[in-house]
């Protein structure tokens, strides 16, 4: 969840996907500015940590970047349970790893929190002459469950800083304006008999 305190937000975001989609790609984009044509898999997963100013809040990124191997699945839960925002992540390329995201939002729709942000990412556009899965397929299935849709290409880092500039706007507005918490109030003092336990 997104913790508040004098617009200063810490919100834990996670990235969800097949193998080889680019998530981990998208976040050192994002985080370092870098891009390898290769990177190793992710095992279990990783963390990274980014600080985001907007003019209405500061926010805090905790990232998780799951694993996209299926023997981590089980492992999934711990890394969107209390997430403020998942970002559920295909490759252009792949009809399979689309198919992959659409069973990530089912399952975040049907485990995941209620008032999580939700955003699906059609990496790799730098790849459109090999593109297996069109843009309107993308669009049609974020539209219809309630995601944001956006094209990205973590190589040529097209729309990558625009995505986490938009969660971090979709956060600050759905985190409460002022913190949280239980409000304690005194009772009146109540008129009549007093029990005591060892009268």
């Amino acid at each position: 969840m997104a913790r508040t305190s004098n617009k200063n937000i810490q919100a834990k975001l996670v990235l969800l996907g097949d193998m080889g989609t680019g998530k981990t790609s998208l976040v050192l984009r994002f985080v370092k500015g870098q891009f390898f044509d290769y990177q190793e898999s992710t095992i279990g997963a990783a963390f990274f940590t980014q600080v985001l100013s907007l003019n209405e809040a500061t926010i805090k990124f905790d990232i998780w970047d799951t694993a996209g191997q299926e023997r981590y699945h089980s492992l999934a839960p711990m890394y969107y349970r209390g997430a403020a925002a998942a970002v559920v992540v295909y490759d252009i390329t792949s009809s399979d790893s689309f198919e992959r995201a659409k069973k990530w939002i089912q399952e975040l729709q049907r485990q995941g929190n209620p008032n999580l942000i939700m955003f699906l990412v059609a990496n790799k556009v730098d790849l459109e002459e090999t593109r297996k899965v069109g843009s309107e397929e993308g669009e049609q299935c974020a539209k219809e469950n309630g995601l944001t849709f956006f094209e990205t290409s973590a190589k040529t880092a097209q729309n990558v800083n625009e995505l986490f500039y938009e969660i971090a706007k979709r956060v600050a507005k759905a985190a409460p304006s002022r913190p949280t918490g239980m409000k304690l109030h005194s009772r009146p003092q109540e008129s009549g008999r007093r029990f005591f336990c060892c009268s």
